[in-house]
Parts: C-alpha cells; sequence; structure tokens
C-alpha cells in the first residue's frame, strides 16, 4: 500500500523520478577550463607565493590563487567564500586536503583583482581572513585534529596552538624562501587523526597519566567487556572494588605499566577519564614526509619530549618550531626536507643546529618484524 499511496510503480520505477542516490558526477564541479582540458596539461608554474598558472596543450591556462582556510569554519565564513567565487570565479571554487582555498579564474588579467580582493578581508581582530599563500618552498597550511572543540580524547587543543603557530610563521606562508616546502600539522592525542607521523615538524597532544576510574558508576555507564577490548595492550581486567561505604561493586582494574595513554578505554567507558591538567602536554616532532622524492617516506621523530600546555598562546611550543625553521632554513639544501636536512647532518648536530635538548626520552630503540616487513616504497633513481 505503501508504494500504491506514494505513487511509486514497480513496473516503471524511473517514471516521475525528481532525483538520484548518491552523489552527484563530480565533473559537473569542473570550471569549464579543467573540463576542457583534463588529460591536457602541460606544465605547471608559481607565479608568486600563492598564485600557480597550469597550461594546457590547447593554450588554455588556468591561475589559482591559493589562500590559507581554517579547520572548523562558521556558516557566515562558508557563505563568503562562496560569494568570493561567485564574484570573481564563476561560482567554482576547491579546497585542498590540508585545508587550503583555491579559487581559479581562466586569465591572467583576472587575478590581481581577485587577490586585492582576498587581501583586503580582515577579521574584526585585524588578521586576516584570507591570506594568499601557502605553496611551493614555504609553509602551507597546518592541518589539524579536533582538540578540545568536539572529541573526548585530546591531551592538548588543536585550533588554539594551530593559530598560535601560524602567527609565529606567517611569513614563510606568505613567502617562498625556505629550501623545500614544509609541512606542520598538530593531532592532540596519539590516536592521531592528523598525519603527525609523517610531517616535517608535528605537534602531538600526549596523556601521561593513566585513565582515572569512577569506580561507583562505573558498572552503570559503561560495558566492562567492552571497555576490557577497547584496550590496545590488554592493560585492563575486571575487578571487583569496594566503595567506601561498604558496598562491593564490578569494576575494572588498570596495569599502569602496560597503559599507553590512548584513550580508547574512555572511547567505550566515560567512567575512565583519562584528561589531565598537569599530565597532559605537547611533544614535538619532526623528520617525517609522505613524498618518494630523493629519498623515500620517513617517519616522524620525537624531538622533544614534552612541553605543558600553556593556553592560550603556547609560547614554548611555538618557540621551539620557530627554532627548528629557522635553523633548517639556515642549514639545509636547496630541494632538501627538514628530515633529509638532519639525516645528512647527523640527528645529534640537528639537535645542536636547533638549540634543542638530548635526554634519554628522545632514544629510539623500538625494532619490530613491522619495521623491516612494512619498509616497502616505490623511490628509485635513474
Amino acid at each position: 500500500m505503501a508504494f500504491v499511496s506514494s505513487g511509486y510503480n514497480p513496473e516503471k520505477p524511473m517514471e516521475n523520478r525528481i532525483t538520484d542516490i548518491g552523489p552527484r558526477h563530480f565533473e559537473e564541479f569542473y570550471p569549464p577550463a579543467v573540463k576542457a582540458n583534463k588529460g591536457k596539461w602541460l606544465y605547471h608554474e608559481i607565479l608568486e607565493p600563492g598564485v600557480l598558472v597550469h597550461v594546457s596543450e590547447t593554450g588554455d591556462e588556468l591561475y589559482t590563487v591559493r589562500t590559507g582556510g581554517c579547520r572548523l569554519m562558521s556558516v557566515s565564513h562558508i557563505r563568503e567564500i562562496c560569494e568570493i567565487a561567485d564574484k570573481h570565479c564563476g561560482g567554482y571554487v576547491r579546497f585542498t586536503t590540508r585545508n587550503n582555498i583555491e579559487f581559479m579564474v581562466d586569465s591572467k588579467d583576472k587575478v590581481k583583482p581577485l587577490v586585492d580582493d582576498l587581501m583586503s578581508r580582515k577579521q574584526d581582530g585585524g588578521c586576516y581572513k584570507f591570506p594568499v599563500g601557502g605553496t611551493g618552498a614555504g609553509i602551507t597550511n597546518i592541518i589539524h585534529t579536533q582538540g578540545w572543540i568536539h572529541c573526548h580524547t585530546p591531551a592538548t587543543d588543536a585550533s588554539g596552538p594551530v593559530k598560535a603557530t601560524m602567527d609565529v610563521l606567517f611569513d614563510d606562508f606568505r613567502d617562498m624562501r625556505l629550501p623545500a616546502h614544509l609541512r606542520v600539522s598538530l593531532a592532540c592525542c596519539l590516536n592521531m587523526c592528523g598525519a603527525v607521523h609523517c610531517s616535517d615538524i608535528a605537534i602531538l597532544g600526549y596523556h601521561r597519566k593513566p585513565p582515572m576510574l569512577d569506580h561507583e558508576y562505573l558498572d552503570k555507564m559503561c560495558e566492562i567487556p567492552l571497555a576490557i577490548a577497547a584496550c590496545p595492550t590488554a592493560a585492563i581486567k575486571p575487578s571487583k572494588i569496594k566503595l567506601d561505604n561498604g558496598t562491593e561493586v564490578k569494576s575494572v582494574a588498570v596495569n599502569e605499566e602496560r597503559c599507553m595513554f590512548c584513550g580508547n578505554c574512555y572511547t567505550m567507558c566515560p567512567s575512565m577519564p583519562l584528561a589531565d591538567d598537569v599530565g597532559d602536554g605537547i611533544v614535538i616532532m619532526a623528520g617525517g614526509k609522505v613524498s618518494n622524492r630523493i629519498t623515500a617516506p620517513k617517519f616522524s621523530k620525537v624531538v622533544v619530549a614534552f612541553i605543558p600546555n600553556e593556553p592560550p598562546r603556547w609560547p614554548k611550543v611555538t618557540d621551539t618550531i620557530k627554532q627548528i625553521v629557522e635553523a633548517y632554513a639556515k642549514g639545509a639544501n636547496k630541494y632538501e626536507r627538514l628530515g633529509e636536512w638532519a639525516e645528512r647532518i647527523g640527528w645529534e648536530r640537528f639537535f645542536e643546529a636547533c638549540e634543542l635538548d638530548f635526554t634519554h626520552h628522545l632514544i629510539d630503540d623500538f625494532r619490530d618484524p613491522a619495521y623491516y616487513t612494512w619498509r616497502q616504497t616505490s623511490n628509485f633513481k635513474f
């Protein structure tokens, strides 16, 4: 009866259909120049920081203006982006994987009005809404995770340290003075949805204390078997606990020596919170990359074992990152990524050049079968 009352005819399923299931085809959203020249692009160049040109074998040119975007956007901010795209680019706009916003125009005379418009727009506090840059041998947008805004396991904030760090590195976003491009990322906990394992410089939130246990409510709020099963190191086991009033309740016990402070248990059980104002802080990692260019991809290494959270501006974190960037800019060869520079001069001299203290916490002695079996790369040399 539902089919009949809705007017659906199973014999003619496409009759009077006004929509379809799933997203529309992506080619509908291509700018005309992209759609007409797909597969025909000959080369691209960076004309100035934040401005690129792609040239096709047909002679067509596509100019891209890249601006820094933010990880969390308000509706009004997105509407302003759409307004700019409608005004200058025929309504076409795209986002990069690092949250940059790219506006595309099909002739060079449209570039300057677009850049001038973008750089004229500022927040009430005076900072740029849409700074143009983030290309070539400079610092592109910092990608980050949720932080304190809407994640339940962070050891640090995300938007706060990223804003503070980008303020310090902003000149290198607008310029291309570095030996090669520099990727900076932030993950607010070890679960790491922020690509910090493979970034030139990485900011990682780190818990140093095991979860607290609210025995009185744990059995009422949690499925104990799920909390136990969520632990990747088998540090949690069932336990019976006697409360102060003499009542015995079902709960869990945590083997602190096995705990790696990941927060998976808190994901399954709200009565096992991990956040702690003293135990939580930031680790700085360096030397990672995804690219196969010159050398194989690399994992980041810990270079500063712990920095306490210092909101709202995180001064020690930003000072440390600035030290590393300046040492890299001064000491690396052209086209050399930060990790390649560190390996060429030796990690001991890297610490000296960056004025970082080396402690026993930074010794990397982990070796596992995966260290060898997963070390596969498509890197090659002629």
